[in-house]
């Protein structure tokens, strides 16, 4: 809808400002465009989604090395994780890298990996780590019953995503999680239980202790690449009939101002749309 002046005729101000704006040159338009792109990444890497690259086997074959999966980092602002999810996790002093050593990058290398590290899609920490949550704050986590199966508050779980289990022959040892067999464990306040789906190689709760609700980075709730794999990972239907003494953590994390986080995310974007040529639309008519 045009600004008139007092006149009928069209205010030669406004004129001028849109004349100008279409005459932005695309040169100009695409540097302001990739500009507002890479800062629309950070932002969302840092307040919404991140892309993890799963560097090892232990959660086979639901995640496959070399895929890439897509973590909610806001979910757990607003509640605490549940049974079933997959979720990344920073590990604690007990929990053993899971990434190999890699060769120290020159120049080229830290500054991609440096770029990568911004946007989210570079190889993941030596502390970070992907597992299944399998007990809650106050459960009682144990194996086996008389079918090998894990129990959570005597609950047996019938785990059909768990498809090359570890051996019930080798005797339990709270220092390795070779085996399958181990004492019951009652979670702590504030933390979770967690394995990993390939329960033959996963180095998890079993062994290395559960791990702080604060520790948990975000809930990992896609597949996305490569394409052939693209999948929702959902929270198995098994963990529906588990109930029981789970409690709520205490002195948990204030949540982050999401809401601020997501001004913050519409401000760039807002502003780079104003100006640019590949967005502008024409105004629809009103009706009266």
């Amino acid at each position: 809808m045009q600004t008139l002046d007092e006149d009928g005729t069209v205010d030669p101000w406004r004129r001028r400002a849109r004349r100008t704006r279409r005459q932005m040159p695309l040169w100009q338009e695409l540097p302001l465009l990739l500009v507002v792109a890479f800062c629309l990444a950070v932002l969302i890497r840092t307040f919404l989604l991140q892309a993890f690259f799963i560097p090892s086997g232990s959660m086979e074959d639901t995640l496959l090395v070399g895929d890439r999966v897509l973590v909610n980092k806001v979910v757990y602002d607003v509640r605490d994780p549940l049974r079933g999810e997959v979720v990344v996790f920073r590990g604690t002093d007990r929990w053993a890298p899971q990434v190999d050593e890699q060769p120290k990058p020159g120049v080229g290398g830290r500054l991609a990996r440096t770029v990568g590290d911004l946007v989210g899609v570079s190889r993941p920490g030596e502390k970070d780590f992907i597992k299944r949550v399998i007990g809650l704050p106050g459960d009682r986590v144990r194996c086996c019953d008389s079918q090998g199966r894990v129990t959570v508050n005597g609950i047996p779980l019938n785990e059909s995503y768990v498809l090359r289990d570890s051996p019930l022959d080798l005797p339990p040892n709270p220092a390795e999680c070779r085996s399958r067999r181990f004492d019951e464990i009652v979670v702590p306040p504030g933390q979770i239980f967690v394995m990993g789906d390939h329960r033959e190689v996963s180095q998890d709760a079993r062994c290395q202790g559960p791990v702080p609700i604060d520790n948990v980075v975000g809930r990992a709730f896609m597949v996305v690449w490569p394409s052939s794999r693209w999948s929702a990972l959902s929270v198995p239907s098994t963990f529906e009939d588990v109930s029981g003494p789970a409690t709520a953590s205490p002195g948990a994390t204030p949540a982050r101002p999401t809401p601020q986080g997501g001004a913050l995310l519409m401000l760039p974007l807002a502003v780079a749309l104003r100006g640019s040529r590949a967005f502008r639309t024409v105004p629809s008519s009103r009706a009266t």
